[in-house]
């Protein structure tokens, strides 16, 4: 057998649609990097972290304001709970007489 007959044999042989597909992989590969870095691309990738950028600083804000409201209620709740204890030592301090006299709490 022949040097040519065994190369024929064997280019018989190779899966031409495997070839096919990694020849067209390459293909789109190169091409894709190629639109991936082009100037175009780079200004839909700059606009788009803009837009990100501009709504985490929105959210921020937000984040901010709700967390600046819930400081003010627990500062509220803290400051009734600290009068209403106040409250209760009176009471529970107070003689039997200022005891009725003492008003009721309300609910």
């Amino acid at each position: 057998m022949g040097i040519i007959t065994k190369a024929a044999k064997a280019f018989n042989e190779i899966n031409w649609d495997k070839v096919g597909i990694f020849t067209g992989g390459v293909l789109f590969g190169t091409a894709g990097i190629k639109i991936l870095s082009s100037k175009d691309a780079k200004k839909v990738y700059t606009q788009t972290a803009a837009a990100a950028m501009r709504a985490q600083s929105c959210v921020m804000k937000t984040v901010t304001k709700v967390r600046e409201n819930c400081d003010d209620i627990v500062t509220d709740a803290k400051i009734i709970n600290e009068e209403r204890a106040a409250a209760d030592e009176y009471i529970e301090d107070a003689p039997a007489e200022e005891k009725a006299e003492a008003p009721a709490e309300e609910a």
